[in-house]
């Protein structure tokens, strides 16, 4: 009750943020999952963390509908016909958005927004200020920077747009990818890079890992997460891999018994999670975006998240210098990345029977991070100030990217110079696709609008809170603890002069 009025009475929160973390208050006084003592046990050490999903998951954590099929049958339900034009396309999106669920209460897939607005473009003189004014409309409706949009790989008059818009407005929602291939034209990329390095978006995701994974119908949402078109993911979990580490006696006793357990012991809790989503809550039965075809019982996974690997490796090889530390020495590269195949053969050794779209198997994710992390890097990332030469760490991270379809990213930081260079910047995320570098975000390091961990976040607005100011977007206040936890403003910085 304490916590109940403490949220009340808190002046630092708007009424919607007040609303939302009320409801999972009252979530939270529930207990309808059945976990055993080794789980509540993991779970008290903080080695397994469910990223504040609640007690009695109510809806998946992440859903994708299928807005290609919206926009041609429109809604019952919304009472919504399909569009015929670019601004009933732009109301009806709108309108749909505000009755897509997540984990947030805000939807964290917007659609490839290109694809879905271009066949309603007549002439561009007329269409960008309403592209502007949809891209507006959803910052200060959609105050949450897990909210995110795709465009690419082709080439469309409402991509760049789009892209003209961002770069004007610079708003942090919503969160933008790219999808870049082969097909992709280096003119159109580049202004995706100048848009990039002034509004920290859009970025790169490699458009080919992503199809050989999933198959042309997949979505990037919330953060980098790759996941299915008409489904999602039930649920993320992760697991803290520098406390796990520190339990075990040494590489033999982690790699054989204790690294084993607490994969079988984080699954069993996912099953737990999506039993009781599945079984009980009613969801797959009542949602309307289920009754109409936007989204697919048999479309959802479940994510299996990590992070810690560079402290993980550093605690195994007892390292005491930067030479031997994860990211600078090649045999704490390659104990990373025994560490992932191990992790990787004992996940695929756990079935769950919801997730038939991944072939009843849990998908790798790299977690990103939360503001409550101590000494504890994102996924697998270099911890900030370790950082080697930006080649070398981009080979680096390469190696790890290819175990985790359901995302995983890092973030290059570039100077002021780079705006004066694009050609520069494509180079250098050319050959990291031919790396099989998933995903290339980056920014640069002066602007206002700033990457934290996989979200984007105005340091004014980190600022204004600072200050004892309301801000509109609640993911403001997690901004600033991963911004002081990480040392995101000591991301080594690029030059291209």
């Amino acid at each position: 009750m304490e916590n109940t009025l403490n949220i009340i009475k808190n002046r630092l929160l708007t009424y919607e943020q007040k609303v939302m973390q009320l409801a999972l208050e009252a979530e939270n006084s529930l207990n309808v999952l059945n976990l055993s003592p080794e789980i509540q046990e993991l779970i008290e050490k903080e080695i397994i963390c469910d990223l504040f999903e609640g007690n009695a998951p109510y809806r998946p954590r992440y859903i994708l509908p299928d807005f290609e099929k919206f926009m041609k049958q429109g809604s019952k339900f919304l009472n919504l016909d399909p569009p015929t034009t670019l601004l009933e396309a732009v109301n009806a999106l709108l309108i749909l958005y505000k009755h897509t669920p997540s984990i947030t209460s805000f939807p964290v897939f917007l659609g490839d927004i290109d694809v879905l607005l271009n066949p309603f473009i007549e002439d561009e003189k007329s269409a960008y200020p309403i592209i502007k004014m949809f891209l507006t409309h959803l910052d200060r409706t959609l105050t949450d920077s897990f909210v995110h949009a795709n465009i690419g790989p082709k080439d469309t008059l409402a991509g760049r747009l789009i892209l003209q818009a961002e770069k004007e407005l610079v708003n942090a929602i919503p969160n933008l990818t790219l999808k870049y291939d082969d097909s992709t034209p280096d003119d159109f990329a580049k202004e995706a890079i100048i848009t990039g390095l002034h509004a920290a978006k859009p970025y790169f995701a490699n458009h080919k890992m992503f199809v050989d994974d999933f198959g042309e119908s997949y979505g990037i949402a919330s953060c980098y997460n790759g996941l299915p078109k008409g489904g999602g993911s039930y649920t993320l979990v992760r697991l803290n891999l520098k406390i796990l580490a520190q339990q075990a006696q040494n590489k033999d006793d982690f790699f054989e018994n204790i690294l084993p357990k607490g994969v079988k012991l984080m699954a069993e809790f996912m099953d737990e999670r999506i039993r009781f989503l599945k079984e009980e809550s009613g969801f797959f039965e009542s949602n309307f975006l289920v009754k109409e075809g936007l989204i697919y019982e048999d479309k959802f996974t479940a994510m299996f998240g990590i992070h810690g690997l560079a402290e993980c490796v550093n605690h195994l090889n007892n390292a005491t210098t930067i030479f031997n530390k994860f990211g600078n020495n090649t045999e704490a590269d390659d104990l990373g990345q025994l560490i992932l195949e191990k992790l990787s053969n004992e996940v695929k050794k756990h079935s769950n029977k919801y997730c038939s779209v991944s072939d009843d198997k849990f998908l790798l994710h790299a977690q990103c991070g939360i503001g409550s992390d101590l000494d504890t890097s994102p996924g697998c990332r270099i911890p900030i100030g370790d950082e080697p030469d930006t080649p070398t760490q981009i080979l680096q991270a390469a190696k790890y990217h290819k175990y985790f379809p359901s995302g995983i990213s890092d973030i290059f930081t570039f100077d002021e110079t780079a705006k004066q260079n694009p050609d520069f910047i494509l180079d250098i995320i050319k050959g990291a696709m031919k790396a099989d570098l998933r995903i290339f975000s980056f920014y640069t390091k002066n602007n206002d609008l700033i990457r934290i961990t996989g979200y984007l976040v105005k340091k004014s607005e980190i600022e204004k809170y600072r200050n004892g100011e309301q801000c509109i977007q609640d993911t403001v206040v997690l901004g600033k603890n991963s911004f002081d936890a990480f040392n995101v403003g000591k991301r080594k910085m690029i030059k291209t002069s």
